[in-house]
Protein backbone atom coordinates (compact mmCIF):
# COMPACT_ATOMS: atom_id res chain seq x y z
CA UNK A 1 0.00 0.00 0.00
CA UNK A 2 2.59 2.35 0.56
CA UNK A 3 4.21 1.47 -2.95
CA UNK A 4 0.77 2.30 -4.34
CA UNK A 5 0.60 5.77 -2.34
CA UNK A 6 3.99 6.74 -3.82
CA UNK A 7 3.65 5.62 -7.11
CA UNK A 8 -0.06 6.94 -7.96
CA UNK A 9 -1.03 8.78 -4.78
CA UNK A 10 -4.10 6.01 -4.01
CA UNK A 11 -3.26 3.09 -2.03
CA UNK A 12 -4.23 4.17 2.09
CA UNK A 13 -8.17 3.15 0.28
CA UNK A 14 -7.01 -0.39 1.20
CA UNK A 15 -5.68 0.26 4.61
CA UNK A 16 -9.09 0.59 6.15
CA UNK A 17 -10.72 -2.59 5.09
CA UNK A 18 -7.82 -4.46 5.20
CA UNK A 19 -7.13 -3.84 9.69
CA UNK A 20 -10.95 -3.74 9.68
CA UNK A 21 -10.63 -7.41 8.23
CA UNK A 22 -7.68 -8.80 9.29
CA UNK A 23 -7.30 -7.78 12.97
CA UNK A 24 -11.15 -6.76 13.55
CA UNK A 25 -10.54 -3.11 14.78
CA UNK A 26 -13.59 -1.41 14.39
CA UNK A 27 -14.29 1.08 11.41
CA UNK A 28 -13.65 4.09 13.66
CA UNK A 29 -10.27 3.44 15.28
CA UNK A 30 -9.13 2.38 11.79
CA UNK A 31 -10.19 5.17 9.93
CA UNK A 32 -8.66 7.19 12.98
CA UNK A 33 -5.66 5.06 13.23
CA UNK A 34 -5.10 5.40 9.53
CA UNK A 35 -5.10 9.13 9.22
CA UNK A 36 -2.15 9.59 12.08
CA UNK A 37 -0.22 6.91 9.91
CA UNK A 38 -0.32 9.37 6.31
CA UNK A 39 1.60 12.25 8.62
CA UNK A 40 4.29 10.09 7.84
CA UNK A 41 3.96 9.26 4.17
CA UNK A 42 3.06 12.80 3.58
CA UNK A 43 6.73 14.13 4.82
CA UNK A 44 8.09 11.34 3.16
CA UNK A 45 6.21 11.62 -0.47
CA UNK A 46 6.61 15.05 -0.43
CA UNK A 47 10.16 15.20 0.13
CA UNK A 48 10.46 12.26 -2.51
CA UNK A 49 8.74 13.82 -5.39
CA UNK A 50 10.10 17.43 -4.60
CA UNK A 51 13.59 16.12 -4.25
CA UNK A 52 12.79 14.79 -8.24
CA UNK A 53 11.04 18.73 -8.67
CA UNK A 54 7.93 17.57 -9.43
CA UNK A 55 5.87 19.81 -6.56
CA UNK A 56 4.27 22.79 -7.14
CA UNK A 57 4.28 24.10 -3.56
CA UNK A 58 2.44 27.31 -4.49
CA UNK A 59 -0.45 25.37 -5.41
CA UNK A 60 0.08 23.15 -2.82
CA UNK A 61 -0.34 25.94 -0.31
CA UNK A 62 -3.93 26.78 -1.17
CA UNK A 63 -4.73 23.03 -1.23
CA UNK A 64 -3.31 22.84 2.08
CA UNK A 65 -5.17 25.96 3.17
CA UNK A 66 -8.33 24.54 2.49
CA UNK A 67 -8.02 20.70 3.45
CA UNK A 68 -7.40 21.87 6.86
CA UNK A 69 -10.60 23.19 8.34
CA UNK A 70 -12.06 19.96 6.06
CA UNK A 71 -10.30 17.52 7.65
CA UNK A 72 -10.98 18.78 11.43
CA UNK A 73 -14.94 18.64 10.54
CA UNK A 74 -14.34 15.51 8.39
CA UNK A 75 -13.00 13.99 11.46
CA UNK A 76 -16.28 15.31 13.95
CA UNK A 77 -18.08 13.58 11.35
CA UNK A 78 -16.55 10.53 11.26
CA UNK A 79 -17.63 9.57 14.84
CA UNK A 80 -21.29 10.56 14.08
CA UNK A 81 -21.62 8.23 11.43
CA UNK A 82 -22.99 4.21 11.45
CA UNK A 83 -19.62 2.13 10.23
CA UNK A 84 -22.45 0.90 7.13
CA UNK A 85 -22.57 4.23 5.74
CA UNK A 86 -18.99 4.82 6.15
CA UNK A 87 -17.91 1.80 4.00
CA UNK A 88 -20.33 2.49 1.30
CA UNK A 89 -19.27 6.22 0.95
CA UNK A 90 -15.56 4.91 0.27
CA UNK A 91 -16.62 1.81 -1.82
CA UNK A 92 -18.94 4.58 -3.94
CA UNK A 93 -16.00 7.03 -4.24
CA UNK A 94 -13.63 4.70 -5.02
CA UNK A 95 -15.12 3.26 -7.61
CA UNK A 96 -16.51 6.21 -9.35
CA UNK A 97 -13.32 7.73 -9.27
CA UNK A 98 -11.80 4.97 -11.14
CA UNK A 99 -14.50 5.20 -14.00
CA UNK A 100 -13.69 8.65 -14.23
CA UNK A 101 -10.02 7.92 -14.36
CA UNK A 102 -10.68 5.54 -16.96
CA UNK A 103 -11.83 8.18 -19.54
CA UNK A 104 -9.71 9.04 -22.24
CA UNK A 105 -7.48 12.30 -20.73
CA UNK A 106 -7.09 15.34 -22.99
CA UNK A 107 -3.99 15.44 -24.64
CA UNK A 108 -2.70 18.39 -23.21
CA UNK A 109 -2.24 18.36 -19.80
CA UNK A 110 -2.34 21.64 -17.65
CA UNK A 111 0.11 22.41 -14.63
CA UNK A 112 -1.32 23.28 -11.62
CA UNK A 113 -0.90 26.82 -11.91
CA UNK A 114 -3.28 26.96 -14.07
CA UNK A 115 -6.02 26.54 -11.41
CA UNK A 116 -7.49 29.37 -9.98
CA UNK A 117 -6.20 29.37 -6.51
CA UNK A 118 -10.60 29.96 -5.20
CA UNK A 119 -11.04 26.37 -6.72
CA UNK A 120 -7.87 25.08 -5.46
CA UNK A 121 -9.22 26.27 -1.66
CA UNK A 122 -12.41 24.50 -2.70
CA UNK A 123 -10.79 21.64 -3.78
CA UNK A 124 -8.93 21.41 -0.81
CA UNK A 125 -12.09 21.71 1.63
CA UNK A 126 -13.83 18.68 -0.62
CA UNK A 127 -10.53 16.62 -0.02
CA UNK A 128 -9.65 16.93 3.50
CA UNK A 129 -13.40 16.43 4.34
CA UNK A 130 -13.72 13.34 2.38
CA UNK A 131 -10.60 12.58 3.39
CA UNK A 132 -11.13 12.11 7.49
CA UNK A 133 -14.15 10.68 6.94
CA UNK A 134 -12.92 7.75 4.64
CA UNK A 135 -9.64 7.46 6.29
CA UNK A 136 -7.40 7.76 2.55
CA UNK A 137 -5.34 10.57 3.48
CA UNK A 138 -6.14 12.82 0.65
CA UNK A 139 -5.04 11.32 -2.44
CA UNK A 140 -7.54 9.57 -3.24
CA UNK A 141 -10.30 12.44 -3.38
CA UNK A 142 -7.49 14.72 -5.09
CA UNK A 143 -6.04 12.68 -7.86
CA UNK A 144 -9.00 11.93 -9.59
CA UNK A 145 -10.03 16.06 -9.00
CA UNK A 146 -6.95 17.25 -10.55
CA UNK A 147 -7.00 14.63 -13.16
CA UNK A 148 -10.76 15.83 -13.84
CA UNK A 149 -9.54 19.23 -14.31
CA UNK A 150 -6.33 17.80 -16.88
CA UNK A 151 -3.76 18.11 -14.56
CA UNK A 152 -1.07 15.99 -15.55
CA UNK A 153 -0.64 12.83 -13.57
CA UNK A 154 2.44 12.93 -12.13
CA UNK A 155 1.70 16.83 -11.10
CA UNK A 156 -1.42 15.38 -9.17
CA UNK A 157 0.59 12.76 -7.22
CA UNK A 158 2.91 15.62 -6.39
CA UNK A 159 0.58 17.89 -4.81
CA UNK A 160 -1.42 14.72 -3.18
CA UNK A 161 1.46 13.73 -1.58
CA UNK A 162 1.70 17.41 0.13
CA UNK A 163 -2.22 17.43 1.33
CA UNK A 164 -1.38 14.53 3.84
CA UNK A 165 0.43 16.45 5.69
CA UNK A 166 -2.11 19.07 7.25
CA UNK A 167 -4.96 16.63 6.59
CA UNK A 168 -3.26 13.75 9.01
CA UNK A 169 -2.74 16.75 11.77
CA UNK A 170 -6.23 18.04 11.61
CA UNK A 171 -7.92 15.15 11.39
CA UNK A 172 -5.38 13.38 13.67
CA UNK A 173 -6.53 16.43 16.09
CA UNK A 174 -10.14 16.05 15.67
CA UNK A 175 -10.06 12.29 16.10
CA UNK A 176 -8.39 12.70 19.39
CA UNK A 177 -11.04 15.34 20.20
CA UNK A 178 -14.42 13.35 18.88
CA UNK A 179 -13.27 9.91 19.64
CA UNK A 180 -9.93 7.39 19.67
CA UNK A 181 -6.82 6.84 17.74
CA UNK A 182 -4.63 3.81 18.31
CA UNK A 183 -1.19 5.50 18.12
CA UNK A 184 0.76 2.30 18.64
CA UNK A 185 -0.62 0.51 15.23
CA UNK A 186 -0.16 4.21 13.38
CA UNK A 187 3.06 4.07 14.27
CA UNK A 188 3.99 0.92 13.32
CA UNK A 189 1.50 1.02 9.74
CA UNK A 190 4.10 4.24 9.45
CA UNK A 191 7.17 2.70 9.25
CA UNK A 192 6.06 0.10 6.64
CA UNK A 193 4.25 2.53 4.61
CA UNK A 194 6.96 5.17 4.06
CA UNK A 195 9.64 2.30 2.96
CA UNK A 196 7.06 1.63 0.50
CA UNK A 197 6.62 5.07 -0.50
CA UNK A 198 9.99 5.60 -1.30
CA UNK A 199 9.88 2.37 -3.88
CA UNK A 200 6.63 3.77 -5.31
CA UNK A 201 7.94 7.31 -5.93
CA UNK A 202 10.57 6.15 -7.85
CA UNK A 203 8.58 4.17 -10.18
CA UNK A 204 6.24 6.77 -10.48
CA UNK A 205 9.11 9.11 -12.18
CA UNK A 206 10.11 6.02 -14.43
CA UNK A 207 6.87 4.94 -16.34
CA UNK A 208 4.70 7.30 -18.84
CA UNK A 209 1.69 9.60 -18.25
CA UNK A 210 -0.90 6.88 -19.89
CA UNK A 211 0.85 4.05 -17.71
CA UNK A 212 0.46 6.29 -14.87
CA UNK A 213 -3.27 7.08 -15.43
CA UNK A 214 -4.01 3.77 -16.52
CA UNK A 215 -2.95 2.31 -13.09
CA UNK A 216 -5.00 4.76 -10.86
CA UNK A 217 -8.13 3.96 -12.95
CA UNK A 218 -7.37 0.31 -12.20
CA UNK A 219 -6.97 0.67 -8.66
CA UNK A 220 -9.73 2.29 -8.04
CA UNK A 221 -11.65 0.37 -9.91
CA UNK A 222 -10.52 -2.84 -7.49
CA UNK A 223 -10.72 -1.19 -4.76
CA UNK A 224 -14.35 0.57 -4.76
CA UNK A 225 -15.69 -2.97 -6.43
CA UNK A 226 -14.10 -5.07 -3.41
CA UNK A 227 -15.78 -2.67 -0.98
CA UNK A 228 -19.03 -2.31 -2.23
CA UNK A 229 -18.98 -5.91 -2.68
CA UNK A 230 -17.62 -6.39 1.38
CA UNK A 231 -20.32 -4.05 2.91
CA UNK A 232 -23.60 -6.09 0.06
CA UNK A 233 -22.11 -9.13 1.79
CA UNK A 234 -20.47 -10.75 -0.69
CA UNK A 235 -17.27 -10.28 0.77
CA UNK A 236 -16.31 -11.05 5.09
Amino acid sequence: MGTLIGAIGIGGVLLVPLLTLVTGMGVHVAIASAMFSYLFTGIVGAAEYARRGTVQWRTGLWLCLGGMPGAYVGALTTWMLPSSVLEVVIGSLVFASGIKAMRPASTEGLTPRDVHPALLLVIGVVTGFGSAITGTGGPLVLVPILLALKVAPLAAVGLSQIIQIPIAILATWGNVSFGHVDFKVGLMLSVLLVLGVIIGARIAHQVSKQALTKVIAVALLGAGAAMLAKVAGFIG
